[in-house]
């Protein structure tokens, strides 16, 4: 994120005032990530520019079919105690700069890296 900054702190109107949508759900498997991703289909159609920046891939058919015809960025590996973890490139989400950026799980390990 700093060489991003670093990058486009001088170009005008590099950043922009967001906004988070969260998808809350009191327990796992009630259709959080199932309700983002059809919102994100729908945001789509309306034609707005939508990416995947991180998915938990649930073992879940249906939820796997709406990733379908969306736009994923490639998940960063980051080796953390060990062990292989997959992580949100924030980097490149930034780079890419959708209206949309998908991001599952937000609250899951985020490994420094």
């Amino acid at each position: 994120m700093e060489n991003y900054q670093a990058q486009n702190q001088y170009r005008p109107g590099a950043f922009q005032k967001g906004h988070l949508k969260i998808f809350f759900g009191y327990a796992a498997g009630v259709g959080k990530t199932y309700a983002m991703l059809k919102a994100a289909h729908q945001a789509q159609n309306r034609g707005i520019d939508v990416v995947v920046g991180y998915i938990e891939r649930h073992t879940r058919p249906d939820t796997l079919a709406l990733l379908e015809g969306l736009e994923q960025l490639p998940e960063k590996i980051v080796e953390y105690k060990g062990i292989s973890l997959k992580e949100l490139d924030l980097d490149a989400a930034l780079q890419r700069r959708p209206n949309i950026l998908l991001v599952d799980e937000l609250a899951h390990s985020n490994a420094a890296g």
